[in-house]
Parts: C-alpha cells; sequence; structure tokens
C-alpha cells in the first residue's frame, strides 16, 4: 500500500528544502515534495484531458438512451447520499477533523443529485418537481454543506 504524503499548501512551490534552523538551503526538494508536484501535474493533465472528451460527448451521444440499470444508478447515488449526509451528522457534533471530507463529499452528491434530477426529469410535472426540489432543497443543502466544509478546514500546521 502507498504511503500518505503529508500534504501543506504554499503560496508558491518550494524549490529547496528548509534546514533546521529554518532558512533555506540549496539542495532539492524532498521527495514527497517531488511526488506530490508530479501528482499536481498529472491532475491537471487529467483535466485539461477531459475538455476534448467534453466536446467530443455533447457532439456524439443522442439526446435520448435507454438505461438497463437505471433504478439501480439513482439508488446507489441516493444511497451514497445517505451514507455521506449520516457521515456528516455523526462527525459534526463530534468536532472530528473529518468532517469536513464528509461535507464536502455530501455537497458534491446532492449537487450531482440535483443536476441529474432536472437534467433527467421529463417535460411537464416531474420536470417542476424536480426543477422545485433542486431549488429549495438539493441546492441549498448543498452549499450549507460546502460551506461547512470550508469553515471546518483544519488549520494549517
Amino acid at each position: 500500500m502507498a504511503r500518505l504524503i503529508p500534504v501543506t499548501m504554499t503560496t508558491a512551490p518550494q524549490r529547496t528544502a528548509p534546514r533546521a534552523d529554518g532558512s533555506s538551503a540549496d539542495r532539492p526538494a524532498a521527495p514527497a515534495d517531488r511526488r506530490l508536484r508530479w501528482l499536481a501535474r498529472a491532475l491537471l493533465v487529467a483535466g485539461l484531458g477531459m475538455i476534448p472528451w467534453l466536446v467530443l460527448l455533447a457532439v456524439c451521444l443522442p439526446a435520448r438512451a435507454v438505461a438497463d440499470h437505471w433504478s439501480t444508478a439513482w439508488v446507489g447515488l441516493d444511497a451514497m447520499e445517505t451514507v455521506s449526509l449520516l457521515a456528516t451528522g455523526t462527525l459534526l457534533p463530534r468536532r472530528d477533523h473529518r468532517c469536513c471530507l464528509a461535507a464536502m463529499v455530501t455537497a458534491t452528491l446532492v449537487f450531482t443529485d440535483a443536476w441529474f434530477d432536472v437534467a433527467t426529469s421529463a417535460p411537464g410535472p416531474a420536470q417542476l418537481t424536480a426543477v422545485l426540489m433542486a431549488a429549495f432543497i438539493e441546492v441549498p443543502v448543498s452549499l450549507l454543506c460546502a460551506a461547512l466544509a470550508l469553515r471546518l478546514v483544519p488549520p494549517h500546521r
């Protein structure tokens, strides 16, 4: 199993490792810093690589599709939302530092649910219901969880 790398964010990448007295030396950064930079670059390349894929999907996907496991997809998404809501609600009163992660996952899942509810609903009453639920329940809950996650980020060490 890979060893986790502690992440510390700075305003600029640190090119040299600090000395014990706090001053910087002219020696290369630690291997963990190099791995972190490579991981960041890989994520940026992956994100940029998604742009042509999004264009291809927008052009090539059909307007309608039949999904054999439609109910499984929706039940799975709602199950993940349930777990994240329960985790956030359990960790919050304990002031557990992992609550910020659970809250951000919850925000993401609830917003994703709202997006797909609105995007996949049939025109008419079903779409109106989806829009109203998104506007008055799902998006506000998502924003609340995102704000909670940002507020609960552990202090920089």
